[in-house]
């Protein structure tokens, strides 16, 4: 197997020779056949698997601090689960559809069908807050449908980077999967290319100049962006159980995750008893914040500055701010406390872009229609959640608004699911992977037809001259 390790950092003639030469190696193979893709979707479970250890080592690196159990759950054990659900369907889904012929030549043996062919080499830029889940989810579907592909990971995570860029060769061919590594000019060198099909996570700014630039080359996209994923506790909910599911969820990865649960809305009767809920279960599960490893740490400075940026200017606005315990006095220490910040006024940052990180909005309401109207005076989100027992409020939520995907009682593991597609609408992306759709994300659906046994238009009169008898003829057809 080919050892070879692609330079950290490549100029842009460079990443467009990679991307050539597994081009001219998808060509060379034609057509892919299940047992190589089953084969390659393996390879990156036994890649996940062996180095678990290794991994839960350098994205912590990355992170500052994140504890073991995060790093298996959302960047090894997931990605894994949709590699193994892909590798055992892939042969069933690859197989051509059967579709409805034309009339009248169906009567004499003319079919349709439906092909699922590889598109050619795929490109997946992905980002830090789940360096690995946000490449090996999308892969899955790009492996199953036949494709090759080409990784350009996160520069900020440059331990996991290195990591992949040194591990990826001992399982695959650069042929067949190479790593592109380096900083900002090139993340932008690799999105400028010529891929047969681009998967992008990160923020919607970025993706509006990667889809400008993928128009010069015409390349389709996917693209997950995230967004201020709405939380709706109905008046019927269970207020324990919705605490203590939020709760969980923005445990995770220090509130660092595309799909968290991002403005938290509360029948105004309500808002105390989901507070102190709330407050009560965080403080059991993390007493302390300073040096506490089952709290993930803010990715960088950067975004820490943002984070408490948006904070501060939402509660010299006016809002109410609670602290959910204190930060550590050691600077170096990105672990923060969460913070529940009450009807932050609509102008802020705070409540109008994503918070992506310890903290949570809270807003009260009278009338879930206000709700829903708020929620669609915004951009549409990644995820949409709603607590509660009323069936007919329920489906109201649901059906009038907009979310990449949703939850009822529950919030984010919608994401885990294998058979349901994972993906944006509007400003929170396009496109999708995961399970069948993601299959079909990564192929081409191209549609055959097989003329049949006899063609009956030379004797029903449908070729010229034409006549005024075939003119009736049509219109009575119609």
């Amino acid at each position: 197997m080919n050892q070879r390790v692609l330079p950290d950092s490549l100029e842009e003639e460079l990443i467009a020779q990679q991307l050539q030469l597994q081009k001219a190696a998808f060509v060379a193979e034609g057509p892919v056949p299940a047992a190589v893709r089953q084969d390659r979707l393996q390879r990156c479970v036994d890649l996940l698997k062996t180095h678990a250890d290794r991994i839960c080592e350098v994205i912590s690196e990355d992170f500052g601090g994140r504890h073991p159990v995060s790093t298996l759950t959302m960047d090894v054990q997931t990605p894994i689960g949709h590699l193994k659900y892909a590798k055992k369907n892939v042969a069933r889904w690859m197989r051509p559809q059967r579709r409805a012929s034309v009339f009248p030549f169906n009567l004499f043996g003319a079919r349709a069908e439906l092909r699922f062919q590889p598109k050619g080499v795929v490109g997946i830029a992905g980002t830090w807050n789940c360096p690995l889940f946000m490449l090996f989810g999308p892969l899955a579907g790009v492996f199953a449908a036949g494709n090759r592909a080409m990784l350009k990971p996160s520069d900020l995570s440059p331990a996991t980077s290195q990591w992949l860029a040194e591990t990826v060769p001992q399982y695959f061919d650069p042929l067949e999967l190479s790593v592109i590594t380096g900083g900002v000019a090139t993340a932008q060198a690799f999105t400028r290319q010529a891929f047969d099909h681009l998967v992008f996570t990160g923020s919607t700014q970025v993706a509006k100049q990667i889809m400008r630039d993928a128009a010069e080359n015409l390349v389709p996209l996917t693209l997950e962006l995230g967004g201020k994923s709405p939380t709706v506790i109905g008046r019927s909910a269970d207020i324990q159980k919705a605490a203590l599911s939020v709760a969980l969820a923005r445990i995770q990865n220090g509130g660092q995750v595309c799909v968290m649960p991002d403005t938290v809305y509360v029948p105004r009767e309500r808002m105390a008893e989901f507070v102190a809920e709330f407050k009560a279960l965080w403080q059991q599960m993390l007493p302390t914040v300073a040096g506490n490893q089952d709290l993930t740490a803010i990715a960088n400075a950067r975004h820490l500055e943002r984070l408490e940026g948006k904070i501060a200017q939402a509660e010299a606005a006016g809002a109410k701010v609670e602290s959910l315990g204190a930060a550590s006095v050691n600077a170096a220490d990105r672990r923060r406390p969460l913070r529940l910040v009450q009807d932050a006024p609509t102008d802020t940052a705070f409540a109008r872009e994503e918070i992506f990180g310890q903290a949570m909005a809270l807003e009260s309401y009278d009338d879930v229609q206000a709700v829903v109207a708020r929620i669609n005076v915004g951009a549409r989100p990644l995820a949409l959640y709603y607590y509660g027992k009323d069936r007919q409020e329920q489906e109201y939520v649901l059906g009038h608004t907009l979310s990449g995907g949703a939850c009822v009682n529950e919030a984010m593991l919608h994401v885990a699911v294998h058979d349901m597609p994972f993906g944006g609408i509007g400003a929170s992306g396009m496109g999708c992977y995961n399970g069948p759709e993601g299959f079909a994300e990564f192929s081409h659906l191209r549609g055959v037809y097989h003329a049949g046994w006899w063609d009956p238009r030379v004797k029903l009169g449908m070729v010229p001259p034409y006549t005024d008898k075939l003119v009736q003829m049509l219109k009575k057809a119609l």
